[in-house]
């Protein structure tokens, strides 16, 4: 795109295929030409635009969380493309949270906050604590601060739901008080059965109960007024109006409760966004900035501030520490501990392991579009969950 070659002022396919397959070579993997680019995968999407870059005979390469959409053996196809570009001479900027894979690939790490440069050393005379002290600003003790608290009776109960062709009889009860993990590989279907439990895409059968109750959820609305949340996996897409500023985000789902005769109170908004702001330590803190302009893990706490408003007795969270950094998922994990102490329910949707093992008091795994499995947390490894996830066994 925008260096296609041309004969005769018209565009040059045959010369295009050719060079598209030169490059692809280049790179040592294989791809349909023809296919829309978006019918691919998301790592296949990633060589392309690398195969791009190159095409383009880019001597430096700036790369901005590209492993954040990707599966662990996507990552490791990624890992060898990256390599090979540096031992062609390719400059790389490789920007990510991941702190395993500034210590798998870079060579030199610089760490930036609140835009300042706090550090730049090799890799080899650093360690992941160091990392996080220049990121955070301080020692972090841990980065998953589980606390227990009571469990309490069940305040969500989901039995043999269905919605074809992805979940089949999903059966599986949250407590007041707990935190379940959610594990599987991407494409086993955590995003859709959490969507269909919410209303986003209502099940084609099954039950849910909400406190006992037998509820029917048609829509995201209803199900906020039975008491759920959702955060979605895609922030920027589905949880957030990227222009409007911090106050308008925060108010979006309560905007009933602070409007008169039609019109949203500014004062009322105000206060509103100012607690839930004081609370979740959002910076900047200003309700008037747009949600556009804050960093990952900003934008995610406005996501989180936005249904804490409607006071909820089932969070179900989606990925929310991807893509943000060690400090701003330290403070996640504090406020998710935080809500379990005082009763609320938490569905814990995640690809990292570490994740599930650290937050959880139960994991579930799901596996082509069943749960086959639940670990309680004295009981769980990440080579159990593996071997769930992945269809070895069963439990």
């Amino acid at each position: 795109m925008g260096r296609q070659p041309h004969r005769f002022g018209l565009l040059h396919w045959r010369r295009m295929r050719e060079e598209a397959h030169r490059v692809l070579e280049i790179l040592q993997v294989s791809l349909d030409l023809d296919i829309p680019a978006g019918h691919l995968s998301a790592a296949q999407q990633q060589i392309v635009e690398i195969a791009r870059a190159l095409l383009q005979e880019a001597r430096v390469l700036i790369m901005d969380e590209p492993t954040a959409p990707l599966t662990q053996r996507d990552v490791h196809i990624l890992f060898q493309i990256v390599r090979q570009l540096k031992s062609r001479g390719v400059g790389i900027i490789y920007i990510s949270h991941r702190l395993e894979e500034v210590f798998e690939v870079a060579d030199r790490v610089t760490v930036l906050r609140d835009g300042y440069r706090i550090l730049t050393a090799d890799v080899s005379s650093v360690t992941r604590e160091d990392l996080i002290r220049a990121m955070v600003g301080r020692v972090l003790d841990t980065l998953f601060p589980k606390e227990p608290s009571g469990i309490g009776p069940p305040v969500l109960e989901v039995r043999n739901l269905t919605k074809l062709p992805v979940l089949r009889d999903v059966s599986f009860t949250v407590h007041r008080g707990e935190i379940v993990g959610l594990g599987g590989l991407v494409g086993s279907g955590r995003t859709t059965l959490a969507q269909a439990v919410f209303g986003v895409s209502p099940p084609d059968s099954g039950d849910i109960l909400v406190d006992g109750a037998r509820v029917t959820i048609r829509s995201p609305a209803e199900a906020a007024r039975l008491g759920l949340a959702y955060i979605p996996e895609d922030r920027q897409q589905h949880g957030l109006v990227l222009p409007f500023p911090v106050g308008e985000n925060l108010s979006l789902a309560i905007l009933h409760r602070i409007a008169r005769w039609g019109f949203v109170q500014p004062d009322e908004e105000e206060f509103l966004a100012k607690g839930l702001i004081a609370q979740l330590d959002i910076r900047p803190p200003s309700s008037r900035i747009a949600a556009s302009a804050l960093s990952g893990g900003n934008q995610q706490k406005v996501v989180v501030g936005k249904w804490l408003a409607t006071k909820p007795k089932v969070l179900l969270m989606d990925e929310p520490t991807r893509g943000i950094d060690v400090g701003a998922k330290a403070e996640i994990h504090r406020l998710m501990s935080a809500l379990a102490r005082e009763g609320m329910g938490i569905l814990l949707i995640s690809s990292e392991l570490p994740e599930l093992l650290g937050m959880c008091d139960r994991i579930l795994v799901m596996h082509r579009g069943r749960i086959v499995g639940s670990l309680v947390r004295g009981e769980a490894t990440q080579e159990r969950v593996m071997a769930l996830a992945t269809g070895i066994v069963s439990v």
